[in-house]
């Protein structure tokens, strides 16, 4: 298993001037990634720490969309075992342009079943990035991990 975690700081990507609507079918997933942080910024100015996951979620899925992405929310993620499809009831909180999982908590630490959590989707599902957003910090960007599956 070839996953691992990248913080914040470690991001091998910058904004570069993109318009607020996503023009590019093809978007490599860290661009992708920058527009879902840019809404996890906007939405945190404006509502700021303390709410439930489920309004977090709700607004990045409306920002996401003003932005022009591809976005599902609780898209349902069946597991395979032994070449049979099981409905375990996993579901992504957001799966934005089929490669990127963003999974939303308000909690008021990250922890490693957090991460192990998004590791599981990225394994299950084939994407190849994730982003674990806490909203639950006073600076979102404090609250946000890469998880990245051979990327």
């Amino acid at each position: 298993m070839e996953m691992q975690l990248v913080e914040e700081s470690q991001f091998p990507f910058k904004r570069n001037g993109r318009s607020d609507h996503a023009t590019n079918a093809a978007m490599k997933e860290n661009e992708i990634a920058t527009l879902i942080l840019d809404c996890a910024i906007e939405l945190h100015r404006h509502l700021g720490p303390g709410l439930l996951e489920s309004a977090y979620e709700a607004t990045m899925m409306h920002l996401l969309l003003k932005k022009g992405l591809r976005a599902e929310h609780q898209k349902a993620l069946p597991l395979v075992y032994e070449e049979v499809k099981l409905e375990a009831g996993y579901r992504v909180d957001i799966l934005v342009e089929k490669k990127v999982i963003v999974e939303v908590k308000s909690v008021e630490l990250l922890n490693d079943v957090h991460l192990a959590q998004v590791m599981t989707y990225l394994r299950l599902s084939g994407c190849k990035l994730g982003l674990l957003i806490n909203f639950n910090s006073m600076k979102v960007m404090d609250g946000v991990r890469r998880v990245v599956n051979k990327l």
